[in-house]
């Protein structure tokens, strides 16, 4: 404000209003910085329940919404992660005794050949060891499927999305579980339309978080 809008504005009565509003709106600025200073400081420093449970709030919200869609964009899936949440593709043991080792009346050996599958060549599949419950799936967009490739694909009247590898293109995709006998009947005709994506890294163990979690939410509201 010059000296000229003053002098006019003494002269008309009205400086003590045009001063007493100037003051509030100079003396807000500070205000507004210390709140934006306390709340940084409560988010990041503090170590307060509150501020704990603030922080997992936004993880949540950061991972949900920003992390994922964009991962998911950059992969080509709308569901880049998943965690394993049954112990259909686990290896017991080493991969010979795995492979060796009896199924029903047949050796995993056995069925394998049935679908022109070798030892030699299942060495050479990605996860030729199979993988663990709980553990995370990174997964990619279902092209150019193999048999080997491990596979993630939706069926009707199932909750969760089935994760197992590829035994047959021939006409219709069929897929296994590394640890099952034989491939169920939900499993031996899967249309394209039904994959959502094909694992390509394996993070070990982290998965545990979601199950505890859904766990944990089926005992608090009564369905476990």
């Amino acid at each position: 404000m010059d000296k000229k809008t003053v002098k006019n504005r003494l002269e008309d009565g009205k400086t003590s209003v045009t001063l007493h509003h100037d003051v509030e709106v100079k003396a807000g600025e500070p205000e507004k910085q210390n709140f934006w200073r306390k709340l940084w400081w409560f988010i990041w420093e503090d170590n307060s329940v509150w501020s704990w449970l603030v922080n997992i709030l936004l993880a949540f919200i950061i991972i949900k919404f920003i992390v994922y869609p964009l991962l998911g964009v950059a992969l080509g899936t709308a569901f880049p992660i998943v965690a394993v949440v049954s112990g259909s593709m686990e290896h017991d043991g080493s991969f010979d005794d795995w492979w060796e080792s009896g199924c029903n009346a047949n050796e995993q050996a056995d069925i394998y050949a049935q679908h022109g599958i070798t030892k030699e060549q299942f060495q050479d599949f990605r996860f030729p060891n199979g993988f663990n419950k709980g553990d995370i799936m990174v997964l990619y967009r279902p092209e150019d499927i193999q048999p080997g490739d491990v596979v993630v694909f939706g069926v009707q009247g199932m909750a969760d999305p089935i994760i197992h590898r590829v035994v047959d293109t021939n006409g219709v995709l069929t897929t296994k579980g590394d640890h099952n006998c034989a491939s169920a009947g939900f499993e031996q005709d899967i249309p394209q339309e039904a994959l959502v994506g094909k694992a390509v890294l394996r993070i070990p163990l982290l998965g545990w978080i979601k199950i505890a979690a859904v766990e944990g939410l089926k005992i608090i509201t009564g369905r476990a």
